[in-house]
């Protein structure tokens, strides 16, 4: 087996493997990247079988050590869900080049004429978590931008990383020999590893790491390579003294119960008062129904209690709640007084990933998208539509929290970056 995959009879190269993955770099601009990428689809649906194999044994590991189902739920594959996955990357390959393209040029008095024109950032490394579909998307996304990636995931999913790094690596061989660098799994369970790819200066050109705040937090302290800042998702849903209270448990339903442990899931609900009384105790109950736990201010208790609602499952909020990403059957539940305390909380609170409201009010929900600060902020609509698949990208590699470079769910166009191209007939300044 390649050493890039994991060569479990010594130490993991990473030095060997950085200086490959920028060879094969270079070859990408010669390459017709979106028929190899057909080819890596082709391979992930004909592998079906190790690949999920590999899964299942993961998906154990997880359940014998006590991990949350939501969590284990993330780590899961099936034969649906590696279907999508493969159909993901024909998409990825189906999307414009996103190298050459000419953003804008112009000619300056003296007769220089100058072009910024999009090309490939080198090696793009990923640090990620649980999610073994992170691994596909990642590479795909660099290779159709024309980057070579190297792949970090975490422990628990390593047996479902190899197996579709594999996969994926021999597909590229079969296109080109010389491709299969261009795609490179951290295949050694130290962390040390991660530390020594965030400090790659001039060896790696950019890191995205795309997991909970701990690992986020971390590779933002330690890394001396650029980076992209991606996803906690303390996401909240307020519902306007004139929503659509069918609309609203819709919404918070979706944005909750189908996948909590995804960092586009609601944490965090704020009830107008005014419509608190009656709204509050149906939301409870619907989410009574699937095993949610509220963890509710003394407003909303109170509203609770007045409707004669159980309150088992119902626990009183802490100063920490607010802040919450739950990933799992749980939600903070605050009864405001107006449009002014919900804005005011989620800034507060919020983590700028995805807010919502629902009103018919034109002038409240425009005054709540302009003032919530977060890269995508919905009126009447699902925070689960935060996702670059949802936004027409293809895939996604992480949705950007900060305000840099890239902003919200992260596709192609946010995976290259600009050379200006100079022409002249013999200009010099002085």
């Amino acid at each position: 087996m390649c050493a890039d995959v994991g060569d479990r009879t010594g130490a993991f190269d990473l030095d060997g493997a950085l200086a490959r993955a920028r060879a094969a770099s270079r070859r990408l601009a010669a390459v017709d990247r979106a028929a190899v990428l057909r080819r890596v689809a082709a391979a992930l649906r004909r592998d079906e079988a190790p690949i999920l194999a590999a899964n299942a044994a993961d998906v154990a590991r997880a359940r014998a050590t006590g991990t949350p189902e939501p969590l284990v739920d993330r780590l899961a594959l099936s034969s649906a869900r590696l279907r999508g996955i493969a159909d993901a990357v024909v998409a990825v390959a189906s999307l414009p080049d996103p190298v050459g393209r000419v953003l804008e040029g112009w000619r300056l008095p003296n007769g220089l004429e100058v072009r910024a024109v999009t090309v490939p950032f080198g090696v793009i490394g990923m640090v990620y978590e649980s999610r073994p579909n992170v691994t596909v998307d990642a590479f795909a996304l660099a290779f159709m931008a024309g980057s070579a990636a190297v792949l970090r995931g975490s422990a628990d999913a390593l047996a479902s990383n190899r197996s579709l790094v594999a996969s994926m690596r021999a597909a590229l061989t079969e296109a080109d020999p010389r491709l299969a660098d261009a795609l490179a799994l951290i295949d050694d369970a130290d962390r040390g590893r991660v530390t020594e790819l965030l400090q790659a200066r001039g060896r790696v050109d950019l890191v995205i790491p795309r997991g909970g705040a701990g690992l986020i937090r971390h590779v933002v302290e330690t890394a001396r390579v650029p980076v992209i800042e991606t996803g906690v998702g303390n996401c909240h849903l307020y519902l306007h003294d004139d929503g659509d209270p069918d609309m609203a448990l819709a919404v918070l339903l979706d944005g909750k119960v189908r996948r909590p442990g995804v960092c586009n899931a609601l944490e965090t609900l704020l009830v107008h008062e005014a419509t608190a009384a009656a709204w509050l105790p149906r939301a409870a109950a619907a989410l009574r129904e699937h095993g949610v736990t509220l963890h509710a201010c003394d407003r909303s208790r109170a509203v609770l209690a007045a409707a004669g609602a159980p309150l088992d499952g119902v626990v009183p909020a802490t100063a920490a709640d607010w802040d919450a990403e739950y990933l799992g059957p749980e939600i903070a539940v605050r009864v405001v007084d107006g449009l002014d305390t919900a804005i005011e909380h989620v800034h507060r609170h919020g983590s700028q990933h995805s807010e919502a409201i629902v009103t018919r009010s034109r002038a409240a929900a425009r005054r709540f998208q302009a003032e919530v600060d977060a890269a995508a902020v919905y009126v009447n609509a699902s925070t689960r539509f935060t996702d670059g698949f949802e936004f027409g990208f293809g895939a996604e590699i992480g949705i950007s929290t900060q305000k840099l470079h890239a902003r919200g769910p992260m596709g192609l166009r946010s995976l290259v970056t600009v050379k200006y191209l100079v022409d002249g007939d013999g200009q010099t300044r002085g």
